[in-house]
């Protein structure tokens, strides 16, 4: 297995996003964005308590300490969390991380979640170097289908009823990005 490199943790987005580290004062705001009926599948734990939100942190840090995933709290100027965006499953030899990226309630719909994960992917090939990167999304969510082609995920194939939630399988629609990819340009995005 290859060394894990020295990363950058904290990334400035043009729009003025930035993206750090999730930090133990984050608990209350991963609390509140895991009540929100949208994003109580996003985790195998329910994030309903402080102490949940501390463990998922704890979690996510000790991964990053690890190299094997590397998770970002995207706030405001006034250092509001807005969401996040990781990389994991992360497979050194071959160089590719699984993208994955959420945001609360109030920042949907304004390219926050498009921002931060052109952001984490840029990040991604240059600090990480990783040269492929993968994210899926439920085909149900367009909004996740745009994030991810917003930021030069290429559609490759759709993995048939891969999800299954309250007795529901849902198909999954794989897209990946390239570090030789072209950059995409994301002004249209917000």
């Amino acid at each position: 297995m290859g060394k894990t490199p020295a990363v950058r943790d904290r990334v400035e987005t043009p729009s003025g996003l930035l993206l750090r580290r999730w930090a133990g004062l984050d608990a209350r705001p991963v609390m509140t964005a895991f009540a929100d009926p949208l994003m109580r599948r996003q985790s195998e734990e329910a994030i309903d308590s402080q102490d949940a939100a501390e463990r998922w942190i704890c979690e996510w840090t000790e991964r990053w300490e690890a190299g094997s995933a590397f998770a970002f709290a995207v706030v405001d100027g006034r250092g509001v969390v807005l969401g996040n965006v990781a990389v994991g499953a992360i497979d050194r030899p071959h160089a590719t991380g699984w993208v994955s990226y959420w945001t609360t309630p109030t920042a949907r719909g304004r390219g926050v979640a498009s921002q931060a994960c052109g952001a984490l992917a840029r990040w991604a090939f240059d600090d990480a170097e990783l040269f492929r990167l993968e994210l899926g999304h439920r085909v149900n969510n367009p909004a996740s289908c745009r994030v991810a082609a917003a930021v030069g995920f290429a559609v490759e194939g759709l993995q048939r009823q891969k999800l299954a939630y309250d007795g529901v399988r849902y198909d999954v629609e794989l897209h990946a990005r390239l570090a030789s990819d072209e950059e995409p340009s994301l002004q249209a995005v917000w």
